[in-house]
């Protein structure tokens, strides 16, 4: 099969076409022809040499999501049969023609959407279901501060949130992507280049705080976070784009009762990962079957460009998800 590899950690021009062997599967696994495979920071992170994937998957094929058939299930599949098409998150792999896939981590396609549509909503929804509902504790009419807006997370979050009853403010790099993010469901978003979030925030809420808030910067930002949420808030990381390194003022915590927290999704177990899939396709897929929900792909480029796709990733200049295409 034709595979995009990290030929050695650098540029985005490491990425190159490469043969491999179609991966084996075990028996609760499927063999997944891929149509489509979204691309995420974790993967730009994985090919600088910064993010090494787990002992169990391909080392030089990085990709954490696909959308596809499935051609051939193992011995102890259940869910699934030769012909289903479906999406699914994998550890890793997901730059390929075929991936392996535990048939838990697998979901139908929802409604009538594309493999390409299809292939930007796993890695995005189940880290924001992990994240913001699970560890965050997000409940209806409660209040969530998204940084990073118009990002494959900040979108799907967003509408997420929304659709299930929440109030919704985020920050963004410019006025065009605050505008998008409004539009899509943000009750409030904030230029964070041009505006402070933390007094914004006080004003939208008369001083109250936010709920919940989803970081991935990390660094600078990890002390006013806590300043902006509200007593019993919730602080849930999931990067630190802007450092590992931060002080913060323990008292405010304490006075508040706040949770920090924070988790990588691509080490959990196989079980871990298909309970998030049983509660997506429980809560969110009809929401997407119905339009409620929609996928926002910014750019699609051929697998062979896969250098031009984490370029543009890169620049932070896109809105929404960044897919590659494997079908000819």
């Amino acid at each position: 099969m034709k595979a995009v590899i990290i030929t050695h950690p650098g540029a985005p021009e490491v990425l190159q076409i490469a043969k491999r062997p179609i991966p084996e599967f075990a028996a609760n696994e499927v063999l997944v022809k891929v149509a489509a495979a979204g691309v995420n920071r974790p993967d730009v992170a994985q090919r600088k040499g910064n993010y090494p994937p787990p002992a169990n998957t391909s080392q030089d094929i990085p990709g954490l999501e696909i959308a596809g058939i499935i051609t051939k299930i193992g011995a102890g599949v259940t869910r699934w049969k030769v012909g289903n098409k479906v999406c699914a998150l994998v550890a890793g792999g997901g730059y390929a023609e075929y991936c392996n896939v535990p048939e838990g981590q697998c979901l139908p396609i929802p409604g009538d959407l594309t493999f390409i549509e299809a292939a930007s909503l796993p890695e995005t929804f189940f880290t924001v279901w992990s994240n913001v509902f699970d560890r965050g504790r997000l409940k209806p009419g409660e209040s969530l501060l998204i940084h990073g807006g118009s990002s494959g997370i900040g979108v799907a979050a967003i509408q997420m949130a929304k659709a299930l009853g929440s109030i919704v403010y985020v920050t963004a790099g410019s006025d065009d992507k605050c505008r998008f993010c409004e539009k899509l469901g943000a009750t409030k978003a904030i230029n964070y280049k041009t505006e402070d979030f933390t007094t914004i925030i006080k004003e939208l809420t008369n001083g109250k705080g936010v709920d919940v808030i989803l970081d991935m910067i990390g660094g600078n930002y990890t002390p006013r976070n806590l300043q902006t949420l509200a007593e019993d808030g919730r602080l849930v990381m999931i990067n630190m784009m802007e450092g590992k390194d931060t002080m913060i003022d323990l008292s405010v915590i304490l006075r508040k009762r706040l949770t920090l927290t924070g988790s990588a999704l691509r080490s959990r177990d196989i079980g871990f990962k298909s309970d998030i899939a049983t509660s997506l396709k429980k809560n969110i897929w009809p929401l997407i079957a119905s339009g409620q929900i929609k996928p926002v792909v910014h750019a699609i480029f051929p697998a062979a460009r896969a250098a031009e796709a984490h370029t543009l990733m890169e620049s932070s200049k896109h809105i929404g998800k960044i897919v590659l295409s494997f079908e000819a």
